[in-house]
């Protein structure tokens, strides 16, 4: 994987196709301790809405993996992020 850095980086999904992913924003976690990195391969769902995963990483690592979020717990720390994100960007168009 590519410098998480750069805005943009490439993975290997399921069927061994090379896909690349814009990072949309990292942040470490006071509550969990963890470094999670939020992204998208800009594809949409059925609704339209553009598919946005998640992953935790190692900022220190030289070869950077992504790890599965498994914790409810976190999963709501990620999504409060991103719904403020939302927010800020409903209330910047109004």
């Amino acid at each position: 994987m590519e410098d998480l850095k750069k805005a943009t980086f490439k993975v290997i999904n399921d069927e061994g196709k090379e896909i690349e992913c814009d990072v949309l924003f990292t942040f470490e976690s006071d509550e969990t301790k963890k470094n999670y990195i939020v992204y998208t391969d800009n594809t949409t769902d059925e609704e339209g809405n553009i598919k946005v995963f998640a992953s935790i990483y190692d900022p220190n690592s030289e070869e950077t993996t992504l790890e599965p979020i498994e914790s409810e717990k976190e999963w709501k720390i990620i999504e409060s992020i991103l719904s403020s994100l939302q927010e800020g960007k409903n209330e910047n168009e109004q």
